[in-house]
């Protein structure tokens, strides 16, 4: 697996990507949900800085 950078300079996307960490430790059949919850993390980062976080309970 490549490795990611130590911080992206975004807390929230920072916190978000650690998720990615539980990867190796995680079955394959449960990497899904690890990405759905990164990727909602990320989603709620966006909408922060856009402006439409209310979209993203």
């Amino acid at each position: 697996m490549t490795e990611l950078p130590e911080e992206s300079g975004e807390e929230r996307v920072d916190i978000a990507l650690g998720g990615l960490a539980r990867l190796g430790a995680t079955p394959v059949s449960a990497h899904v949900r690890v990405f759905e919850e990164v990727f909602t993390g990320l989603e709620e980062a966006l909408a922060s800085v856009d402006g439409t976080a209310d979209r993203y309970p």
